[in-house]
């Protein structure tokens, strides 16, 4: 397939499953949380390097572990299992302070291969990866997909209006805590897609994009994927046009272009057309 069609096999799964992910990032308001779990990936990456194992055993084990952290340190009156902004900074800054001091550890090391494990972290490297490392990347893309979409209904119910949701048995704690698991795979398989420091944009361009172009929360799903998708695209073509442009730099420029045309056109903050998204929601366990 070449190195391109790596990327795009890759790129297109984590794409869906990120713009699936980001619509409810953004619906429940855990921007904060996906941008803490984005740079755990860079923390997790560089503990595995340290320890001499596999990238990915140290981006999902950190990302997992954070996310039930914040999870568990989270109040439940709202969305279930969502943790406030001092909490979520408190965790924040001590596991980037972690990963701070695990590059400079790496650093003041003889190899050069530590800084490029930190550089491929922070920036992404979805041009290097083979056939085998694509296909897991897809199958884990695909994964997250569907995990997501089997409790989208209960979760949007929740996101909504958590007490309406618990008064019709929905186990709204439970939902949230599993959705920030899912938030946290999401940013370990796409750190080597965008990088850690870009993830955020993967996960709330699209989704901010699709919130102002409408209020129905399914079709806004669906828009927050194609979004998302598109933008891997087109920033992945520009990347291997150019050549000089990063292509996780290239896939966030498109995204945040998507976002600013959109927003351009509809100025309306998200809270004020959540009214009529819960009018569909009302109908989930009806």
């Amino acid at each position: 397939m070449g190195f391109f069609g790596n990327a795009l096999l890759a790129g297109s799964c984590i794409a869906v499953a990120s713009g699936l992910i980001g619509y409810f990032v953004v619906l429940r308001v855990q921007v904060f949380a996906g941008d803490a779990l984005s740079h755990v990936a860079f923390t997790g990456a560089l503990a595995a390097a340290a320890a001499g194992l596999d990238l990915r055993v140290g981006l999902f084990v950190a990302t997992v572990l954070v996310a039930l952290l914040l999870g568990a340190l989270g109040g439940r009156d709202r969305t279930g299992a969502q943790a406030g902004d001092e909490t979520i900074g408190i965790v924040f800054v001590w596991v980037l302070g972690l990963g701070v001091l695990l590059l400079d550890a790496f650093n003041a090391s003889s190899s050069g291969a530590n800084a490029t494990v930190a550089a491929r972290t922070l920036f992404g490297s979805i041009f290097s990866l083979t056939a085998a490392q694509a296909w897991l990347a897809a199958l884990i893309g695909v994964a997250l997909a569907l995990a997501l979409l089997a409790i989208a209904r209960p979760l949007l119910l929740a996101s909504i209006d958590a007490q309406l949701a618990r008064i019709r048995g929905v186990p709204v704690g439970a939902l949230g805590l599993a959705f920030l698991v899912l938030v946290g795979l999401d940013a370990a398989e796409a750190t080597q897609a965008v990088g850690a420091l870009l993830l955020l944009g993967l996960l709330a361009a699209p989704a901010g994009a699709a919130l102002r172009l409408t209020a129905d929360p399914y079709r806004g799903m669906a828009l927050s994927a194609a979004i998302a998708l598109a933008a891997t695209w087109l920033g992945l073509g520009l990347a291997d046009w150019i050549g000089t442009i990063p292509p996780g730099s290239a896939v966030i420029l498109v995204a945040i272009a998507f976002h600013a045309a959109v927003a351009s056109r509809d100025g309306r903050p998200i809270a004020t057309r959540l009214g009529r998204a819960l009018e569909a929601a009302d109908t989930i366990e009806g």
